[in-house]
């Protein structure tokens, strides 16, 4: 093989592994945020909790949708105040305001961005494709505690309130933006 081959080989493997990484990253960063709670992720945590502390914290909820999404979602309790440790359960209600059957799913964060790993939830709709029909209204449930360790860091002893927070987006495979772009004019293309 020749030194031009050579090269061409390597640089031709060096992009192959920067495509594959491409299309990795999201779920790993996924992943690494679920784990440790940065950026604002909540961690997910396997049983309800069985500990309960004496301090207090408001938890506040807050539900957007993407502008291409035409669903109405929104909590149905705007806040809750419990002690840290106890398990919480409220549910937003997700409506349907099209003509036409849409897919959702739902990202979440959680601010302060300090209070995250220690916001925990054992039940969520998140990433989870939501598919709802014309005029079709339902209720989301979330299950959640606020680990009571949050009052033994230092770095977070004076967190009183979280936000929850859920935004909706069309999914990329909803079968309805598929045929609304199938129905562009030739050289249009559908908005993401």
């Amino acid at each position: 093989m020749t030194r031009h081959g050579r090269t061409a080989l390597l640089l031709s493997g060096i992009v192959a592994t920067m495509i594959g990484a491409s299309f990795a990253a999201v779920p790993l960063y996924e992943m690494f945020c679920r784990a440790t709670g940065f950026a604002g992720t909540p961690m997910r945590a396997e049983a309800p909790s069985q500990v309960t502390g004496t301090t207090t914290v408001t938890v506040r909820f807050s539900g957007t949708v993407q502008s291409q999404l035409p669903w109405r979602f929104a909590p149905e309790t705007p806040t809750m105040t419990l002690q840290v440790g106890e398990n919480g359960l409220m549910a937003f209600r997700a409506t349907n305001l099209s003509s036409q059957p849409m897919v959702g799913t739902a990202t979440f964060n959680v601010t302060p961005e300090k209070a995250a790993p220690y916001f925990a939830k054992t039940e969520c709709f998140c990433f989870t494709e939501q598919r709802l029909e014309p005029g079709q209204s339902v209720d989301m449930p979330v299950a959640f505690f606020v680990d009571p360790a949050i009052a033994d860091n230092p770095a977070t002893r004076d967190v009183r309130a979280i936000t929850l927070s859920y935004t909706f987006f069309r999914a990329a495979d909803d079968p309805g933006r598929r045929a609304a772009a199938l129905a562009l004019p030739p050289g249009a293309t559908a908005a993401n």
